[in-house]
């Protein structure tokens, strides 16, 4: 066993011995398997040992997802290219390690995609300049849809939660291998993925697994009562004509699992809202965790505010114009009606024409999607990210970023996503005619952010004030934090 990094260096890790790729001050470790294939409804569990040096040179699959086509942007560089899940053997992670590293810091990526799509190894979030800058990046697959996220009866919930953890449980054991520092560790993640990450500050089964998080457009309040859950179990098994419990789902194919997931995406197959009337995803996705078992015991937002996680350092952010992802490439912010916005909206919220007129409908020169686009990028995102760090007891940093993406005839703005290939220096790979970015895309503006998130991860800190009852915000492309005030939004999300 050696922990120098070289070319032809193996390392012992749990199962085995591993050699990745070197490529110049890097070296790159793909498809490390953290957990043996999964069994459906089960828990995560440790992978078949091996014999001899395994290389670490394919990423193996991605879990089961289907990507379905989009107007104007290419998303493959943000959620990779989807998996028939013929391979179960996807619950493995990537590492990108400085050459020389003693003791670096370490940073554990998340992926996005509503819990229902993504892939550790879509091409925006390669960490070859986490590891340029002196800091370990990991990536991690997690089980999704139906089998990571539905909380069926006679099954365990939340097991793309306990995928979450039980990685980074695999990474406090063998990091210091790569060279890392294991009580040095950052979780960072977008979308999803920062979603998954700010309920496990709050987490009792998360304690001392890392010390600070970064949350991308994503916060604690997309999370349901597994009572309310239960109806899209429910729903499920009756469009797959199964019993609504585990012996029901085991046999499902997984076509025809994905085939179920899209019927029940649609905005009108299934009702979700709470007993207030309110749907906390808004129709994004139908998968998310649940609270009230041992992975969440209380809702994250009340378990904040009982002093949950307020030894997580914590940076917190949002981008300026959320929704535009969603709205503007496929036109509904200009082709919807009033009638047609109310309803879509009010599948979500009791009060929808009063957010709505609070956004600017029926406004002079403000069409009905326009508003709807405007209220639900803070509804869903802006506002209930001030709340998460209004409500963490530690120390918390928030941010937004507010560079305009030109694609999309100049009205893409900053969408969701788009700080992703500023966070990790992948430019190139959303840059083009259908790229997220545009043709041109600032790189001394992904020189800054990058940096940050490097920094964050060596120091713990932000060179901003931390955001209190002065509501510091910082703005990416100023470069300073300004005091933000509260948004029309805050009188229509729940406290």
């Amino acid at each position: 066993m050696t922990t120098s990094h070289t070319a032809d260096a193996a390392i012992a890790i749990d199962g085995g011995l591993v050699r990745g790729c070197l490529d110049g001050p890097t070296i790159r470790y793909l498809g490390i398997p953290y957990a043996a294939p999964p069994t459906r409804f089960e828990l995560p569990r440790a992978p078949t040992a091996w014999d001899g040096v395994r290389d670490m040179d394919d990423p193996g699959p991605a879990a089961p997802h289907r990507i379905k086509p989009f107007p104007e942007i290419d998303p493959s560089p943000l959620i990779g290219s989807g998996s028939d899940g013929s391979d179960g053997d996807y619950l493995r992670l990537n590492i990108w390690a400085p050459r020389d590293a003693k003791t670096a810091p370490v940073m554990v990526f998340v992926h996005g995609g509503g819990f229902v799509v993504g892939s550790k190894d879509a091409a925006v979030h390669d960490g070859s300049a986490f590891a340029a800058s002196g800091v370990i990046c990991v990536a991690i697959n997690y089980r999704m849809g139906i089998d990571g996220f539905l909380p069926v009866p006679g099954a365990p919930t939340n097991l793309g939660l306990r995928d979450i953890l039980f990685a980074l449980a695999w990474v406090q054991r063998n990091i210091s291998a790569f060279g890392g520092d294991p009580a040095n560790v950052t979780v960072f993640g977008e979308s999803a993925g920062a979603m998954a990450i700010a309920d496990l500050v709050t987490s009792p089964l998360a304690k001392e697994l890392f010390a600070r998080a970064i949350i991308q457009s994503g916060h604690g309040a997309m999370v349901r009562e597994i009572e309310v859950a239960q109806r899209l179990v429910r729903k499920l098994a009756k469009v797959l004509r199964i019993a609504p419990d585990a012996n029901g789902f085991l046999p499902v194919s997984n076509k025809d699992a994905m085939d179920a997931v899209e019927k029940v995406a649609k905005p009108w197959a299934i009702d979700l809202r709470d007993r207030a009337g309110h749907e906390p995803v808004y129709g994004i996705s139908r998968f998310i965790p649940v609270y009230g078992d041992d992975v969440l015991p209380d809702k994250p937002i009340d378990a904040l505010r009982k002093g949950a996680g307020r030894d997580v350092e914590v940076v917190i952010g949002t981008n300026a114009d959320e929704m535009n992802l969603y709205f503007v490439p496929t036109g509904v912010h200009k082709k919807i009606g009033g009638l047609l916005a109310r309803w879509l909206l009010g599948r979500s919220h009791p009060q929808a024409k009063a957010a709505l007129m609070a956004y600017g409908y029926k406004q002079k020169g403000v069409r009905p999607g326009e508003a709807m686009t405007r209220a639900m990028t803070d509804l869903v995102f802006r506002w209930p990210a001030r709340q998460y760090a209004a409500a963490h007891q530690g120390k918390t940093w928030l941010y937004e970023f507010d560079w305009r993406s030109p694609a999309c005839d100049g009205e893409l703005g900053a969408c969701h996503g788009i700080e992703m290939p500023f966070v990790f220096k992948t430019l190139p790979t959303v840059t083009g005619p259908r790229g997220l970015a545009g043709m041109d895309p600032p790189q001394a503006l992904a020189e800054h952010v990058h940096n940050l998130w490097a920094g964050f991860a060596r120091s713990g800190s932000m060179p901003w004030p931390k955001f209190d009852g002065d509501r510091m915000v910082y703005q990416m492309t100023r470069g300073e934090a300004v005091h933000e005030p509260v948004m029309p939004a805050a009188a229509f999300v729940p406290e």
